[in-house]
């Protein structure tokens, strides 16, 4: 029970934020360029020095040494969520102008405006390495391969611009880890002036994420929401395929008990935030993309305690 407790608080904790940037946004205090700039603010700005602060602080060279090896799992469970999605696009005939962009949401988890606050809020920051792990691979799939299939879907000719995929994936939360890694690595100590300034900056990123997750929902318009086919099978996809094949992979692994928690609450994270942008950007269809991270996010705050459950007994 307490532990119950424990997870919808947590999850309240997130909600509060949330409806708050939620009721700003539908007040008129939040337009397009601002709501952009507070999504580079988290990534370019708050989320690496979280990193590099949080991992500075909290973790050895053996720790870290330790953890690498199992970014297997999460590339493991994106590969064959990907298979499935395929043969559920098959099976239940999804429409050719949303297969790509419905086989991307399937398999890909919004494990940075999301997955970070929640797990933040729930299991502290011993967790952000963690999150980290999972966030490499992720990013890694969805700006190669997620990106490939969502091309397919606006009639473009499908092709991967490497330098453009590259900055994506070597952005800049990777890049807060990596120093991170390094000042570890090489036991180097930053002032304490230097210190404390990466603590009041990165603590921006939960707070501000959220914001940034309530202005999305509000832009979307809660009134575009629906539960056609395609949309819950994508729903099923986050929230029951994705978790339970990561318990299947994780349960049996000798691994930290806190990564196998991290893992499978951030497999069931929403769809990807950049999902409509990249649809938007290749002519596919960005409103399915919008209404879907606007569902999979609000559903998501119900699915967590569930899934809290099931991770303690672990």
């Amino acid at each position: 029970m307490r532990v119950f407790e424990h997870s919808i608080s947590g999850v309240l904790v997130i909600l509060v934020m949330i409806i708050l940037g939620y009721i700003l946004a539908e007040r008129g205090w939040f337009g397009e360029k601002s709501t952009k700039l507070i999504a580079r603010l988290v990534t370019q700005i708050a989320l690496p020095c979280y990193m590099v602060s949080t991992i500075t602080m909290r973790f050895s060279a053996n720790d870290l040494s330790g953890m690498l090896p199992d970014l297997r799992f999460p590339v493991i469970s994106m590969v064959i969520l990907m298979a499935l999605a395929f043969a559920i696009v098959k099976i239940f005939r999804i429409r050719k102008s949303h297969a790509g962009l419905f086989s991307s949401m399937f398999f890909n988890s919004n494990t940075v405006f999301v997955g970070l606050p929640i797990n933040t809020a729930l299991f502290g920051a011993d967790s952000i390495p963690y999150v980290l792990i999972y966030y490499m691979a992720n990013t890694t799939i969805f700006w190669t391969l997620g990106t490939y299939l969502i091309q397919r879907d606006g009639g473009l000719k499908s092709q991967l611009d490497w330098k453009k995929t590259l900055s994506k994936i070597f952005s800049p939360p990777l890049m807060g880890f990596v120093v991170g890694v390094i000042l570890v690595l090489l036991k180097v100590q930053l002032p304490v002036f230097v210190k404390s300034d990466l603590d009041y900056i990165g603590n921006l990123t939960v707070p501000l994420s959220m914001l940034f997750i309530g202005i999305s929902v509000s832009h979307a318009g809660l009134n575009h929401l629906a539960l056609h086919k395609d949309n819950i099978l994508v729903l099923m996809g986050r929230f029951l395929f994705a978790p339970a094949l990561m318990c299947l992979l994780v349960i049996p692994a000798d691994m930290p008990v806190l990564m196998k928690q991290v893992f499978i609450l951030q497999s069931a994270m929403p769809v990807m935030t950049n999902a409509p942008v990249v649809a938007n950007l290749y002519g596919a269809d960005s409103d399915y993309a919008a209404v879907m991270v606007t569902e999979t996010t609000l559903m998501s705050l119900a699915v967590v305690p569930i899934l809290m459950l099931v991770t303690q007994s672990i």
